[in-house]
């Protein structure tokens, strides 16, 4: 099996289309929770290929882009403290604080950075003993196992300078939170696929049945989002909502329970507030109480005092599924992944970006 070639054929592609326009009967909005879907759907340009009735409507599945300013502004006032070297992962660094980001702090002299994998901050540490080294870990199921996995190696390690700010969040709580507010008319969504290889697809049956929404987990390449999506018409045809596996090659109902438990010996749920959806209960994660002498949070001050998002920037809309990057008044004009004003346009799996980036085709 080719995983890449196959999953793109124009034919099939085509095929697929045409079931679809022959099958579907009714408007369905179909929220993808994953920002990879969403970057896939407009690089291949699906909104112009599938009918009309097929409305996407963008989730909360970035984990840059749900990170509160507050949370901002606690790593950047950790990344700012002498004798810290703070570390983390993605597109963080460039998520406007109150004030500034932690890549303009980089820029005056702080000792800030980015990892390609949680693991070098054992490198960094042995390197630094003098220095506090903070890894400000953030992300859904996908990345959690690898903080756990680093806790594990620090204290196989007795590394005594490495503490952790835990911003892990899950993706079911903030699924839910979304159903619950009326103003969001949802009919389906798009499973998320790095996810569910970690949880699988079984914690999404809950939802689907609670909802009466149907769940079609997919791959990322047109292939696979076009036929979940034939999926998720059938269903609505047939007034089913189950979950459906479509990325069968990599996900199963269980998930990686090795992973799952790593997670569990670490972590514990907690209440987390998402950046334009609130606090939510059991939205994230913490470290638990034996292992608080690894917790930035408690080693170090991360009390801030945050300054409201602006005005112009609609991202908590976005992330709710109530609006689009081009309902956005500051859309590709003072706002740029250049110059951005909302963590949306900051990602690489962010809405607003996907949208900025193969806006020619699609906006």
């Amino acid at each position: 099996m080719n995983f890449i070639d196959e999953f793109r054929d124009k034919q099939s592609i085509l095929a697929l289309k045409k079931v679809i326009e022959e099958e579907i009967k009714t408007p369905i909005n179909i929220m993808e929770i994953c920002g990879g879907h969403t970057h896939s759907i407009m690089k291949y340009a699906l909104p112009s290929i599938l009918p009309k009735e097929i409305n996407f409507i963008h989730g909360p599945g970035c984990p840059v882009c749900v990170m509160p300013r507050n949370r901002i502004d606690v790593a950047i006032k950790l990344a700012s403290m002498k004798d810290n070297i703070f570390c983390t992962l993605g597109d963080l660094l460039r998520v406007p604080g109150s004030e500034f980001s932690l890549l303009d702090l980089r820029a005056k002299g702080a000792d800030v950075r980015a990892l390609y994998s949680p693991l070098e901050v054992l490198e960094i540490a042995k390197e630094n003993p003098n220095k506090n080294i903070i890894f400000f870990a953030i992300g859904f199921e996908t990345t959690t196992p690898m903080s756990a996995l680093l806790l594990e190696k620090v204290i196989e390690l007795n590394l005594k300078n490495i503490f952790f700010h835990i911003n892990h969040i899950t993706v079911p709580a903030p699924v839910e939170a979304i159903m619950n507010d009326e103003n969001v008319k949802i009919n389906a969504f798009l499973g998320p696929s790095h996810v569910s290889v970690i949880t699988g697809f079984g914690i999404y049956k809950s939802i689907a049945a609670k909802f009466k929404t149907p769940i079609a987990v997919s791959g990322f390449e047109p292939v696979d989002i076009m036929e979940s999506i034939l999926n998720i018409v059938r269903q609505i045809n047939n007034g089913t909502f189950e979950v459906y596996n479509q990325y069968k090659r990599a996900v199963s109902e269980e998930g990686n329970k090795k992973a799952q438990a790593l997670v569990r010996k670490y972590f514990q749920e907690c209440d987390f507030e998402f950046r334009g959806l609130g606090l939510i209960e059991n939205g994230g994660l913490k470290l638990r109480e034996e292992f608080s002498d690894f917790d930035a949070s408690k080693k170090f001050d991360c009390m801030v005092q945050s300054k409201n998002e602006s005005k112009a920037c609609i991202c908590g809309q976005i992330l709710r599924g109530l609006a689009k990057p081009y309902d956005c008044k500051v859309f590709g004009k003072a706002c740029t992944p250049r110059s951005p004003i909302g963590s949306c346009m900051v990602s690489g799996e962010g809405a607003c970006a996907a949208y900025y980036k193969y806006s020619k085709v699609n906006v």
